[in-house]
């Protein structure tokens, strides 16, 4: 999407997509990475999603990335601490303990400043992004994870009875996206159009949840 829709959406206080509580297939997919207490998360356009809260309280260092100062801003404010924020070459640098987020341009973040991670939590950041660019940035969360795991979340509806965002993303692109580096494997799916008001009122009639495990291939 052109960031000027994301920051009016932040601006104008039309978040939809955020969420009021962990998300759920975070809480039950977590445990099976095997994750080291202390390993590092990727969120890419985390926004100021209540999961990050949840991820540095059960030990985890964060780092996300997200367009929206006014975002980035509200995450914190309602962590309550206060960010030590520096400049980088897309924007600003937020810092507080083991949480760390890029706000500016993801495209223009490098993995030597992002730095190791060891699991990628995409919630809401492949979904947001129209077909044309979903391609660029799969590629681009590849090189800045160094291929590490990752947990995806995708939605599957048809695009006929609804624009997104968020916009379906079928089995067979999440295939073609990451299948050449990752074993994918599905890790749930349930239709969630009862509790998605917008997409009802729309007159959509499936609106389909569905979690990814996403699992580097080794070379031989």
């Amino acid at each position: 999407m052109e960031r000027d829709f994301w920051r009016s959406r932040w601006r104008n206080e039309q978040l939809g997509f955020h969420l009021p509580f962990v998300h759920p297939i975070l809480k039950r997919n977590l445990p099976g990475f095997e994750l080291a207490a202390d390993a590092r998360i990727f969120l890419p356009l985390c926004g100021k999603t209540l999961d990050i809260g949840w991820l540095l309280e059960q030990g985890y260092r964060v780092a996300g990335a997200e367009l929206s100062e006014i975002a980035v801003a509200q995450l914190f404010e309602e962590l309550g601490v206060d960010p030590q924020p520096s400049e980088w070459a897309g924007g600003r640098c937020w810092r507080h303990a083991g949480l760390t987020v890029f706000q500016g341009d993801i495209f223009a973040l490098a993995a030597a400043e992002l730095g190791p991670v060891e699991l990628v939590y995409d919630r809401a950041a492949l979904v947001a992004l129209p077909p044309a660019m979903r391609s660029r940035y799969a590629e681009r969360i590849l090189a800045l994870s160094d291929g590490a795991p990752q947990l995806l979340i995708t939605f599957e509806y048809d695009p006929a009875e609804k624009d997104g965002p968020p916009f379906p993303v079928p089995p067979e692109e999440v295939e073609r996206h990451y299948g050449r580096h990752y074993a994918i494997t599905e890790l749930s799916r349930k239709d969630v159009l009862q509790s998605s008001l917008n997409f009802r009122e729309a007159g959509v009639t499936r609106f389909v949840e569905v979690a990814w495990r996403l699992s580097p291939k080794r070379c031989a």
